[in-house]
């Protein structure tokens, strides 16, 4: 079980968004490609429940559970300033009664200790996995908070391998800036996660890799 999120990392990530939460989803929209299809791919069953680890302002949970009303919704985050944002956003929202939010640590957690549920139907990091140093550690988490016939849903920064050097050399040193660090090697770590699982892996780069989009689905 947890013991909760380390408070080095709680205090690191809420100096980052103490006053960066108030412009972050006015400012992200237009470079977090991919997190709209990543949504639509979800697709969980009627009753079904959703975690977003690592739910930042819960745009992506309030979205989710307006595109799927028959589901239930479950988001946790490491850093409070993030979370007080999410929790007035979902009541503004009206979705309060759909979605449940909790401080958690991406790398270590319990879906039953957060939230009173053994395991989920779909889990979904929408760019959080290249703002979280030990990354790898969060899948093999992810995969077994879902049920045997659960999926994992993933979406982040590529290598910008299709564009000119110039451009992924600068959005690199941009990122950097906030301890943003694209996972060049997000699919091997993936398909291992998979592998460890005995799930399969769909995995795809869009926007001529500027991200990169993963499922890990389990079939029994």
């Amino acid at each position: 079980m947890s013991a909760g999120p380390t408070a080095d990392a709680a205090q690191h990530m809420d100096g980052i968004y103490r006053y960066q939460r108030y412009i972050y989803d006015a400012t992200r929209k237009y470079y977090l490609l991919g997190r709209d299809r990543m949504i639509a791919g979800l697709l969980p069953p009627p009753g079904g429940t959703v975690l977003e680890i690592g739910c930042g302002t819960g745009r992506n949970l309030i979205l989710a559970a307006k595109r799927y009303p028959d589901a239930r919704f479950y988001g946790f985050d490491i850093s409070n300033e993030m979370l007080t944002t999410a929790r007035a956003a979902v009541a503004r929202a009206g979705l309060s009664d759909r979605v449940q939010l909790a401080q958690g640590d991406a790398t270590d957690f319990d879906t039953n200790a957060l939230f009173g549920v053994p395991s989920m139907d779909r889990a979904f990091c929408s760019y959080t996995l290249s703002m979280i140093p030990p990354w790898e550690a969060v899948l093999p988490q992810a995969v077994a908070s879902v049920g045997p016939t659960g999926s994992v849903h993933v979406v982040d920064f590529g290598d910008m391998g299709g564009w000119p050097g110039w451009f992924g050399s600068a959005m690199y040193a941009w990122l950097a800036k906030f301890t943003v660090t694209p996972r060049e090697t997000l699919e091997p770590v993936l398909q291992s996660a998979a592998d460890d699982a005995g799930a399969s892996l769909a995995f795809e780069m869009l926007y001529r890799r500027y991200a990169q989009l993963g499922v890990i689905t389990k079939t029994s």
